[in-house]
């Protein structure tokens, strides 16, 4: 229960600086703040309605879970691997970027081991 309190005071957080990078363009062009406060609101109402259908998502998929997120994992790794590598050897500086990488690498190997 705690977690999902922690992610869903993160969640309401997050929504504050969402919510104004709406509203103000928005009261810059002129409507006023009752109505720009209403599309900033307006913009975050799909979150709780996808998150429960996400949840029942994940409850029915359950068994597919480690899959899709191994699956998940690699196209990320992909991605790094395919653009940000490539870019960081070409600056110059390809044995401290290399290092970096490993480093990284290093700590969310341990920080997924000791967390679990």
């Amino acid at each position: 229960m705690a977690g999902a309190v922690a992610l869903a005071l993160g969640m309401g957080l997050q929504n504050f600086p969402e919510g104004l990078a709406v509203s103000m363009p928005l009261r810059r062009e002129g409507l006023t703040r009752a109505r720009s406060f209403f599309y900033g609101q307006l913009s975050a109402i799909v979150e709780p309605i996808f998150t429960f259908l996400g949840a029942l998502l994940v409850y029915i998929a359950r068994p597919l879970l480690p899959y899709a997120l191994a699956f998940a994992a690699g196209a990320m790794i992909f991605v790094v691997v395919e653009e940000t590598v490539p870019e960081s050897q070409a600056s110059g500086n390809g044995d401290l970027a290399t290092t970096g990488f490993l480093i990284g690498f290093a700590v969310m190997m341990v920080l997924d081991v000791a967390l679990g």
